[in-house]
This record gives structure tokens, sequence and C-alpha cells, in this order.
């Protein structure tokens, strides 16, 4: 017969679905309203860096690829899958607009940067607690499957 679990290891999973969740909404968001308006998006982007030391082709890459992995990881971080490759590509993505907004001296936005990476790791480094996600029920299902019950 399974124990139930704790409540302060169900309190454990709530918090971290909230995290989840709530960085998952985050990301979603961003690239769900720069998509409809890609090349607005990007045309504004290229006039703000026009005087940094970043290469315009770079720029432009990252222009054009940000909203498509800000939706994706989004999605994915709502759903609870790929939870660990989801957040971090994520934090890669914080890295690459931090060193972006420090190179047109924007330094306003890198504090909100910095949020969404601390709130990134920390669906990493807590995702033993990933109890309400895709991922557990994918691995519940499979445990299920090996064991035949």
């Amino acid at each position: 017969m399974d124990a139930s679990p704790a409540p302060e290891d169900t309190d454990r999973a709530v918090a971290y679905l909230l995290l989840r969740l709530t960085i998952g909404a985050s990301l979603f968001g961003h690239g769900l309203v720069r998509l409809p308006k890609l090349g607005t998006f990007h045309a504004q982007l290229m006039g703000e860096f026009k005087a940094s030391i970043v290469p315009a082709f770079l720029v432009s890459g990252c222009g054009y690829a940000l909203p498509f992995v800000e939706l994706l990881t989004g999605v994915l971080l709502v759903a609870g899958a790929l939870t660990r490759p989801a957040a971090v590509a994520g934090g890669l993505v914080m890295i690459v607009l931090v060193l972006g907004a420090t190179s047109i001296e924007h330094f306003n936005v890198i504090g909100e940067q910095l949020l969404h990476a601390f709130a990134l790791t920390g669906v990493v480094a807590f995702r033993s607690h990933n109890r309400y996600s895709l991922d557990r029920l994918l691995t519940d299902l499979r445990s299920r499957e090996v064991s035949g019950r």
C-alpha cells in the first residue's frame, strides 16, 4: 500500500508547481505577443543594437529566434514536459539577454532577466518536487508498465 506524502512534501510540490507555472507563463507570454509582430520586433531590436559591439547577424538571428524559443520554453514549462531541458534553455536565453542588454547599456532590464534566471535555476535545482507535471505522469506510466501493474 502506498503511503500518502507528508504535508510538507505536498507543500513543496505545490510551491514548485507555482514557480514552474509562473516562469513558464512569463516566457510563453513574451513569445506569444512577439510572434504576430515578428518583423516589427526584429526591426526594433536591430535599431536598438545598431551601435552595439554585437555583430548584426547575431542580433538578427536572435531577433527572429527569441520569440519562438520563449514560446516553446514557456509551453514546456507550463506543461511540465522536458522540464530540465526547458529550464536550462530558458537560462541560456537569459544569459544571452543579459549580455545583449549590457552591450547596449540597458541596465534597467537586467534585474528582470536575473529574476527569470533565478526562477529557472530554482526549477532545475528543485526538480525532485516536480510532482504535478507531464514529466511525472509519463514516469509513473512507464514504471507501471515495467512493474506490470
